[in-house]
């Protein structure tokens, strides 16, 4: 008991130091905590509650102190053990120690007099201090940047989401598929306070999210909402949704919905997932942005050639050199950059390009054209980037055929949302361990002179490697002296290369004659 009162009075305290309560809550805070870990009489010491507080904030570890109090309450029985179990029970405890949500509203105000910017300085540190935001498991991902024909595109291997426990994946079988959930998905804002369920719930698993806080915005003369990402892929990473659960949708409200956005908070850049499966994001389920402080390599690529977009003179329109088939429109009107934007995206859903593979529209009327659109504030300029999409399937390409091809699956099957599109590639867990055997077989072949035959048959064999052998064949010889000092680099930056490649495939008009024949077909309707 010594531990978890240890434990206690160091989260207490630091709660504290964060500005999460008030020294006057420590009492209360003690017996909270006692409470949620199911733990009846364990006196704090007495120095300590009356605020001789010897706490060593460089020596606070909130994941450990955390585990210790949650590993408490799986032992009372008041969660199971699993890793469900144990990330609601450790949310349950910081849940005690959250400021409410009207707090936290009525500050991000006050601190906005003072500048957007304030505002969120302050609220994202409490979702970091709150536990919310993962800054230990984020601070695993595996990160680096490859040198392209596209300017350096950032990689990283996401570690950071927790793998799922076989135990909580044996549960959910259980549970009966008719039963309506609440909260209806994880971007609804009925998720603040929530305390999440098990996977033999019979609404099924859910995360715990009693340390979520969300601040009210408007955008589009709506309620809508702002929280952080609990697992960001870059800086600031912040998502902004609607109050109301509907499905995404990319059209002339929801764009300018986006330079509302920037309007209010203008050291954010802000997008949406395109409004399609294939091309669109995880979740479609859900009217919401994704945006942050971060500049991507998309918005540094250079502008290839101008165009004019009729009834917008004042809209400077330009073809980025990008893999993608994006559009840059820039203009200090926000009136006029909306309605180019709107052009764009009204001309582009009915735009058929069949020597390009561009089809709109189904015999069925299925649509499959659709935008990417992102927009940023430089100084009193509203930028608006519009990525065009095309979500069409052949035999050929059943996944899609401005999906990544087959051939680069090995590296990155998944869809290439809006973070993806601006040249963040956000590469699977699996990859660590595939690297690494891969590296490990391509030295070994190298070491013993063995020609591409025997070290395709090596890579084949082994269940790692497998799936990389062609391409690993081609790394080899295209570095038929790689040495153990350079290998890693090297693997990585041939990594980087596929995910630039996977973004060719994802663009709609490609960078040959034919591809650029077929940008300036569509360029001359608007």
């Amino acid at each position: 008991m010594d531990v978890i009162k240890a434990a206690a009075q160091a989260l207490i305290s630091y709660a504290i130091r964060c500005g999460l309560i008030e020294e006057a809550d420590r009492r209360w805070a003690y017996n909270e905590l006692l409470d949620a870990c199911g733990i009846e009489a364990v006196a704090p010491d007495h120095a300590w509650e009356i605020g001789v507080d010897e706490f060593d904030p460089d020596a606070f570890d909130l994941d450990a102190t955390l585990a210790v109090l949650a590993d408490a309450a799986i032992g009372a029985g008041r969660f199971e053990d699993s890793s469900g179990g144990r990330d609601r029970a450790a949310m349950a405890v910081m849940g005690r120690l959250m400021p409410r949500p009207s707090q936290v509203a009525a500050e991000f105000a006050r601190r906005s007099q003072a500048g957007s910017a304030t505002a969120t300085d302050w609220f994202y540190r409490l979702c970091c201090d709150a536990g919310y935001v993962r800054r230990s498991a984020i601070a695993r991902n595996i990160a680096w940047t490859t040198p392209t024909r596209w300017g350096d595109l950032e990689i990283t291997i996401n570690l950071s989401k927790p793998e799922k426990d076989p135990r909580d994946i044996a549960a959910a079988l259980s549970c009966p598929a008719d039963v309506e959930p609440y909260p209806a998905c994880q971007l609804c804002m009925s998720n603040e306070g929530y305390a999440g369920r098990a996977a033999a719930s019979a609404l099924g698993a859910h995360p715990a999210r009693q340390n979520l806080r969300i601040v009210p915005i408007e955008l589009g003369g709506e309620r809508w909402g702002l929280q952080y990402s609990p697992y960001a892929y870059f800086e600031e990473h912040c998502i902004a949704m609607s109050a109301e659960h509907r499905p995404m949708h990319v059209d002339r409200e929801n764009m300018s919905r986006l330079l509302d956005f920037v309007d209010a908070l203008p050291h954010y850049f802000v997008g949406s997932n395109a409004d399609l499966p294939i091309v669109g994001g995880s979740i479609l389920t859900h009217d919401h942005f994704q945006g942050g402080r971060h500049v991507f390599p998309m918005m540094r690529a250079k502008v290839e050639r101008v165009f004019e977009i009729s009834g917008f003179s004042d809209v400077r329109a330009g073809v980025l050199v990008w893999p993608l088939s994006v559009l840059k429109l820039s203009s200090s009107s926000r009136d006029s950059v909306l309605g180019a934007a709107t052009r764009v995206l009204d001309v582009w859903r009915d735009h058929d390009d069949v020597e390009c593979g561009v089809i709109s529209h189904d015999a069925d009327g299925t649509r499959h054209n659709t935008v990417t659109p992102v927009v940023a504030k430089e100084g009193d300029a509203y930028t608006v980037y519009l990525a065009l999409r095309c979500n069409v399937t052949t035999a050929g390409h059943p996944l899609g055929v401005f999906h990544p091809h087959a051939d680069k699956h090995h590296i990155k099957k998944e869809n290439i949302g809006l973070i993806e599109v601006m040249g963040l590639a956000i590469l699977p867990p699996r990859l660590v361990g595939e690297l690494s055997r891969t590296q490990e077989l391509l030295l070994a072949a190298q070491s013993r002179g063995a020609g591409p035959e025997e070290l395709r048959a090596d890579l084949e064999a082994d269940e790692l490697s497998a799936s990389h052998a062609a391409w690993a064949v081609e790394v080899a010889q295209k570095h038929p002296a790689l040495a153990q000092s350079d290998a890693e680099r090297v693997l990585r930056d041939e990594v980087g290369l596929v995910f630039g490649r996977v973004l060719e495939d994802a663009g709609v008009y490609k960078w040959d004659d034919a591809g650029r024949a077929g940008l300036e077909r569509f360029l001359s309707r608007l």
